[in-house]
């Protein structure tokens, strides 16, 4: 009896893991470049302006007005590791960019860590990622936090809808509290924050004329608000969208068409190509459908057969380790959906940065979100479409 049970399961195990491929795929549409463009507006997957009043009128607000001596103050913050309670951190030190004043030594400090030995970020330090490239962040006194969350890039997430990993904040202006809050970040109050800066006679000077009341740690928010919002990129995407029928290679068109037609879409979708919803990860879960025996081994059920032992296996609701053991919003697997802009730079990926190579990501959310087993060439056509996303920060003369 014990054996029928056991050969029903295997059974109905391999019937859900072969159905995707069962079910008749609908054939690919061949988009002309026009319709690609076409597509692609209609769904909000507008271009990052270039001229500098288009910018204004996409970030700017009557509660906090970008102008460019509170551009240039919220830079210097955005670099100044006073803002941490040890000195050690600044908010470059995660979200890092070409410019970073402090590189050489950044490099010498994460190279050491525990987490050097898999940390991209010592070959590609120079990379306009925005991030840090590591697994998850190390903050002051050298520490990571239990939940090991990988740090999302702050290039162009001003125009996100929503931040943090769960999805919990709505403007990048909330977001700096927490970040210079937490203990595991910066670790510093805002009353430490506010004395460390009137203690400053640069800083006061500064605040003092942009800001009638002074240094406070609205104004600093503020400050770091505007600098952000200047962080935007520009990419062969860009101009694609802006009618440069060359821009893109025809590889990455097809890995757009791709992108637009499998339904990846859905989710990366806007002005940044993500950032814009909330969705579960994963949808489907293949790597334990069962989690009581030791029939299957641990990875992608239906492919190895493990020895039969009766033993239990540990169960993980993601296509990997998941390290700190972190659920999403209301531990519901509710994410925010990541941002795919500069995403070729911005590795390890997903919440805790368990996968370091771009196109097993993509074949994760393929089998995944998607229920399908990409073919080697449309990862190598999304991977594509995904360098066009590349991009440098736009630098809007009238700031500078």
């Amino acid at each position: 009896m014990l054996r029928l049970g056991l050969l029903a399961i295997i059974i109905i195990v391999l019937w859900i893991e072969i159905l995707p491929y069962l079910i008749p795929k609908k054939s690919k549409q061949n988009y002309s470049d026009e319709k690609l463009r076409e597509i692609a507006l209609s769904r909000g997957m507008q271009p990052i302006p270039k001229e500098y009043d288009k910018f204004l009128k996409l970030l700017d607000s009557k509660e906090n007005p970008i102008t460019k001596e509170k551009v240039a103050l919220g830079k210097k913050l955005y670099f100044d590791k006073m803002l941490s309670s040890d000195k050690t951190v600044s908010c470059a030190s995660c979200h890092m960019l070409s410019e970073n004043p402090h590189n050489k030594q950044q490099f010498l400090d994460d190279i050491t860590h525990p987490q050097g030995k898999t940390d991209c970020m010592v070959c590609h330090i120079k990379d306009e990622s925005g991030s840090d490239r590591l697994s998850a962040a190390i903050g002051v006194n050298a520490q990571t936090a239990p939940n090991h969350l990988n740090t999302p890039t702050i290039l162009n997430s001003a125009l996100a809808k929503y931040r943090m990993w769960d999805g919990s904040l709505a403007t990048s202006q909330a977001a700096i509290f927490p970040m210079i809050h937490d203990k595991y970040k910066m670790n510093l109050s805002k009353k430490e924050v506010e004395k460390r800066l009137k203690n400053n006679a640069v800083y006061s000077q500064i605040f003092a004329k942009i800001f009638p009341d002074g240094v406070t740690f609205e104004n600093v928010t503020k400050a770091l608000d505007v600098y952000q919002k200047t962080l935007l990129t520009r990419s062969a995407y860009d101009r694609f969208l802006e009618d440069d029928n060359y821009a893109m290679s025809e590889e990455a068109k097809r890995g757009f068409r791709d992108f637009i037609q499998l339904g990846c879409k859905g989710c990366h979708t806007g002005i940044t190509v993500g950032g814009q919803t909330i969705q579960k990860f994963p949808t489907r879960d293949y790597n334990h459908i069962i989690d009581v025996t030791g029939i299957f081994s641990t990875e992608y059920i239906g492919r190895d057969v493990a020895a039969f032992d009766f033993n239990v296996k540990q169960y993980s609701r993601y296509p990997f380790e998941n390290t700190g053991g972190y659920l999403g919003k209301n531990n519901q697997q509710l994410f925010r959906v990541p941002i795919l802009r500069n995403v070729t730079k911005t590795s390890p990926y997903f919440h805790n940065g368990a996968v370091f190579d771009l196109r097993e990501a993509v074949h994760i959310m393929g089998k995944y979100q998607l229920s399908m087993e990409l073919t080697e060439t449309q990862i190598d056509e999304i991977v594509a479409f995904l360098k066009s996303l590349e991009g440098e920060v736009v630098e809007y003369k009238e700031l500078k």
